[in-house]
């Protein structure tokens, strides 16, 4: 570092040695230069320094080490400036080359004691290199998830010189310096109230008011101070405006997502800058091919806490690099991005794919955050992904232990939701009820009856359990403080104890109370069956009319004694002839007609739904004959008689026992 000092020595000097100098080092490559000053003119000059200035900065009491300004002094028969511009290129050379060293041997440090004791024998330090070290102790300095620094740090000589200087003169610091100091302070929890957060945070206020602060520096302040105080903080409002009036063609990508975190700390205050967002959101687009993967996911993470919906085109193509980036997410901001998904209802076929193959590769050492969070994305978006679910179930049963209740209920209901058993099936709910039998009371009522309730619907019945949720005990826990259960959670008893009845007579525990059993699993609120599509209906009806003769030979959405709503019911006398839908008497068998609209089945696809599986199978065990009508059947029709000729072949096939 002593080359930096070279310029401001040679001052001292005759024209003599100036001369000699510029003839020695004139146009000569860097490295040459270096070795000349180091070998040569380095020890030469530093023993014309007054003592002060040759001791090494950790016994130097941490002062800024700086030489006097002088009289500079030219050679006779040169411009003046001509002298200056040759120094000035050679020492910014010099201070480039010598700051790129530093830099790559301070990131190299792992510790926090490695960075002090490199500081420590370096004669010279910049502001911006002493901002740089501290910023890199921050970094390696931490222990675990600790935020504080270990004391034997705090304790340092050499850390507490590094303080001082900025403390004692936080105006000589550049504005890039400044913030990164304040920054790296905040993020070791450094006592808000000292002398020293005071003095820099004053200064950076200071340089606000002035309008002195690049993009890149109001970005890092206005989080800074988002940390140390919260979103309340005054000086917030004066960051954004400032960045407000900046040209967002000047921010780079990390100054994009830094923005949208500012203005994800100021929820309160969305509609507010909500026109400002639309902006940032729509300048976005064109720089998302240039985001990290932890820039990708801080975006859709912040669009979340904005409840940017408007902003799906930005989310779109956000979602179309994830697709290549999907194993260089960390853990964490997988889940980022998979909640974001959620959020937004987004759903693609190639980020299925990756998601398939990413999930099949690693699912053994994924975090189980992860796992879960996958699975909830599939369950919500009905996406049945055999390679994934088959993957999680085998993770699940080697090592179910890293599981909370929380995860282990998010990891099961989606193969109950989405009517799947994978090949380890036996293996999957054995291990499940050994988890549950040993850790029954860890898990949270409303967690366990819908844990319960899905594994019903793919005849994974919880016999076993059963007795203790139709408890009062358990009711009452279900209840919690509340005067009433949700109707949720009453049509998921019911449907259990409905299962129970039908589907496990050799059930003997107690049953479920009358109060607490629902009359439909239909409602505004919370079903347990998917509505009918509309136009299908109407397809379907126009067709049995024809088929029957009149409106009269059928019943629309009937509800029955056993909850369910069927779409369409046909009665018939013993002969197994149509009755009209009006005769009560001398029913001998009735047929449920299934009109099947496509939410009634997994994402693109012609399975069908874990909800819709257990009425079609109640149904039958009840005695209705069940004649399923899908819509990718009904869509191929191409004129309204193919739809007769089909509810024909349906209805009044040799199977059917069905007679017209």
């Amino acid at each position: 570092m002593a080359l930096i000092t070279l310029r401001r020595n040679l001052r001292r000097l005759s024209d003599v040695w100036i001369n000699r100098a510029l003839a020695v080092l004139k146009n000569q490559p860097v490295n040459h230069v270096h070795k000349v000053v180091k070998e040569h003119l380095s020890p030469w000059f530093c023993s014309l320094q007054p003592e002060p200035f040759r001791v090494r900065f950790h016994h130097a009491c941490c002062k800024k080490f700086h030489s006097e300004n002088g009289n500079d002094l030219h050679p006779v028969g040169e411009p003046l400036f001509s002298q200056v511009d040759d120094w000035d290129r050679l020492e910014q050379n010099l201070k480039n080359e010598d700051e790129q060293i530093f830099y790559r041997r301070l990131n190299s440090f792992t510790s926090s004691e490695e960075v002090l004791s490199f500081i420590s024998t370096l004669e010279t330090l910049s502001d911006a290199m002493a901002a740089g070290a501290l910023q890199r102790i921050c970094e390696v300095g931490k222990k675990d998830d600790n935020q504080r620094l270990p004391k034997e740090i705090l304790e340092n000589s050499i850390f507490q010189a590094l303080c001082f200087r900025f403390e004692q003169e936080p105006s000589h610091l550049s504005n890039t310096s400044l913030v990164t100091v304040l920054q790296a302070l905040i993020l070791l929890s450094m006592d808000p109230q000292s002398s020293l957060l005071l003095n820099l945070v004053a200064e950076c206020q200071n340089r606000l008011k002035r309008g002195g602060l690049e993009v890149r520096n109001l970005c890092i302040l206005g989080e800074s101070l988002i940390r140390l105080q919260g979103p309340s903080c005054v000086t917030l409002e004066p960051i954004i405006y400032q960045l407000q009036v900046e040209k967002l063609e000047t921010f780079t990508p990390e100054d994009i997502v830094s923005l949208y975190r500012i203005l994800q700390a100021c929820t309160d205050k969305v509609d507010q800058h909500q026109m400002f967002l639309n902006k940032i959101n729509n300048f976005s687009l064109s720089l998302v091919s240039s985001l990290s993967p932890k820039l990708i996911s801080q975006m859709l993470t912040a669009l979340v806490v904005l409840n940017q919906t408007q902003a799906l085109p930005l989310v779109i193509k956000l979602g179309k690099y994830v697709v290549r980036h999907i194993s260089q997410f960390t853990d964490e901001e997988l889940v980022k991005v998979l909640e974001a998904f959620i959020y937004f209802g987004y759903n693609d076929r190639f980020f299925t794919k990756a998601l398939e193959q990413h999930v099949a590769a690693l699912c053994l050492t994924l975090d189980p955050e992860v796992v879960s969070k996958v699975m909830e994305y599939c369950g919500r978006k009905q996406i049945l992904s055999k390679p994934i679910f088959n993957a999680v179930a085998e993770t699940f049963v080697c090592q179910s232990e890293k599981f909370s209740p929380s995860q282990i209920s998010e990891l099961i209901e989606p193969f109950g939701k989405l009517n799947y058993l994978p090949p380890n099936a036996s293996a999957l709910f054995r291990k499940l009820e050994n988890v549950l039998f040993t850790h029954f009371n860890y898990f949270p009522p409303k967690t366990l009856l819908k844990l319960l309730h899905s594994c019903s619907l793919i005849e994974c019945h919880p016999v076993n359990f059963m007795a203790k949720i139709f408890s009062p005990f358990f009711l009452q826990q279900l209840q919690g403080e509340q005067s009433y259960l949700d109707r949720l959670n009453l049509a998921q008893l019911t449907q259990l104890f409905l299962t129970s009845v039908l589907e496990c007579p050799f059930y003997k525990g107690p049953e479920l109370l009358p109060k607490y059993q629902v009359r439909s699993f239909i409602s505004l609120c919370c079903s347990l069956e998917t509505p009918m599509d509309f136009q299908l209906y109407k397809s379907v009806k126009t067709g049995l009319i024809d088929l029957l003769g009149a409106r009269l030979y059928f019943a629309s959405k009937v509800l029955t004694p056993y909850c369910y709503t069927i779409d369409i019911e046909i009665k018939l006398d013993e002969d197994g002839f149509v009755l009209p839908f009006t005769v009560v008497e001398d029913v001998h068998k009735r047929v449920a007609l299934c009109i099947d609209g496509p939410k009634r089945f997994c994402s693109n696809s012609t399975h069908l739904l874990g909800r819709e599986a257990i009425k079609q199978r109640h149904l039958r065990l009840l005695g209705y004959q069940v004649v399923q009508i899908p819509y990718h059947e009904i869509e191929i029709l191409k004129s309204r008689l193919e739809v007769v000729k089909y509810l024909q072949r349906k209805l009044f096939s040799q199977n059917t026992g069905v007679h017209w």
